[in-house]
């Protein structure tokens, strides 16, 4: 798989909707509602199954949001190119929103922010360079895929999480690594 030099721009542009969405919703909090994803109002707000990926409940949420996006996103955008990028972020965010819409813990509960397409970009990176060495908390050595697990273990437990999201993420951007890397004669270990 080669390595495209190009510039993320994908990936600033979504960071970009991401902190103006926060802005907003810091000034007017019933956007919330209006573009996060419950159970009990998809129905009536189809477009909440895509809203709800830009909107962002408090500043350590979009903080580590964007820059697990930033990392993860502009390694991957020049590993696959921005097509791909963009088929599995949105792909991941989408079916991480379907599970979530079928395992919710409540009709009326909320869900919102990009980590199901986050950890589908996750997914893609674990199976195309499961031992690329990242820095947990920006100290620790250790392979992805351990940092991964980590987190998705972690936030699974944690109360208010929408686990359900990350797992529909993580389950795509597997699918969608496996698929690439079978596609290309030569790849990253």
């Amino acid at each position: 798989m080669a390595y495209r030099g190009s510039n993320p721009t994908a990936v600033w542009i979504l960071i970009a909707i991401n902190l103006l969405l926060f802005i907003a919703t810091l000034i007017n909090q019933n956007l919330i509602l209006l573009l996060g994803l419950a159970p009990a109002s998809f129905l009536a707000r189809p477009w909440t199954i895509v809203t709800n990926l830009f909107v962002h409940g408090g500043f350590w949420h979009i903080i580590a949001n964007m820059i697990t996006l930033y990392f993860f996103g502009s390694f991957l955008y020049r590993l696959i190119g921005k097509n791909k990028f963009l088929l599995v972020y949105f792909g991941g965010g989408i079916l991480g929103n379907i599970f979530y819409l079928l395992l919710a813990p409540s009709p009326f509960s909320i869900a919102i922010g990009a980590s199901g397409a986050i950890f589908a970009l996750a997914g893609v990176l674990v199976v195309l360079m499961p031992n690329l060495r990242v820095l947990l908390f920006f100290i620790i050595p250790l392979p992805l895929w351990v940092v991964v697990l980590f987190f998705f273990v972690i936030w699974s437990f944690l109360p208010g999480i929408a686990w359900q999201a990350h797992l529909g993420g993580l389950v795509i951007g597997l699918v969608a690594g496996f698929i690439f890397r079978r596609r290309v004669r030569y790849y990253y270990t």
